[in-house]
């Protein structure tokens, strides 16, 4: 099925030369009609397809999607409007960032498409570390694994530079302990969006990721 058509990106190359509230209150009816709809449309399907694999994920795409609206309090970017539309399916939808769903950003510049544990909490990060301290090389058979590698490539996240003492003999082996978020990212060419292949290219992603998600899952609790 096609969700959009060619005014979805050309909205956000538009916004981007005009990025203010005057210009984005005089094209409000076509963001809704060209953008808010039509993707709103996309993430509700997108969650049904999703919980056909998880039925932890019952949310509603409001509950998904984040809002067009730049948080400008602490940056020196002080343009009003994101340039494109984004969402989180899992269980915690938008707030989940302990939950590895599968998050989408749609845009003229690129399909970004993500999973994993963005933000894990201080005890989420432990008990990953120490789900994969003990198992290093379930952990590893599942990051190379040709169909997780051939669509994610590698584990990503920020890392640590020290590493409480009891992961230190272990991270030798699996440096990916130092990890202190357990994300995976892609960035697809735009013109897939609007074409009738956008939801299968997220679910084969989706799918691909699944053992690695599960084994987050378990660990992270």
């Amino acid at each position: 099925m096609k969700y959009f058509d060619k005014d979805f990106l050309q909205f956000y190359r538009d916004l981007a030369a005009n990025n203010n509230r005057d210009w984005f209150l005089e094209n409000k009816g076509r963001y809704e009609d060209s953008v808010k709809k039509p993707f709103a449309h996309f993430v509700g399907d997108l969650i049904a397809e999703v919980r056909k694999h998880d039925k932890k994920v019952n949310i509603s795409p409001a509950l998904a999607i984040f809002r067009i609206n730049r948080d400008i309090r602490f940056s020196k970017d002080k343009t009003p409007y994101k340039l494109s539309s984004s969402a989180a399916v899992s269980a915690g939808g938008r707030k989940g960032m302990e939950d590895p769903g599968i998050y989408v950003e749609l845009g003229p510049e690129h399909l970004g498409i993500a999973g994993g544990i963005y933000m894990p909490s201080k005890e989420t990060l432990y008990n990953i570390r120490t789900a994969i301290a003990k198992n290093p090389g379930a952990f590893m058979k599942l990051l190379k694994d040709k169909k997780f590698a051939g669509k994610w490539g590698d584990m990503q996240g920020e890392r640590n530079k020290l590493l409480p003492p009891e992961f230190k003999e272990a991270a030798e082996k699996c440096p990916y302990l130092f990890n202190k978020q357990f994300f995976y990212w892609v960035e697809l060419k735009p013109g897939v969006i609007v074409t009738d292949k956008l939801m299968g290219t997220v679910m084969d992603h989706y799918h691909a990721a699944q053992p690695m998600s599960n084994f987050l899952s378990k660990a992270a609790v």
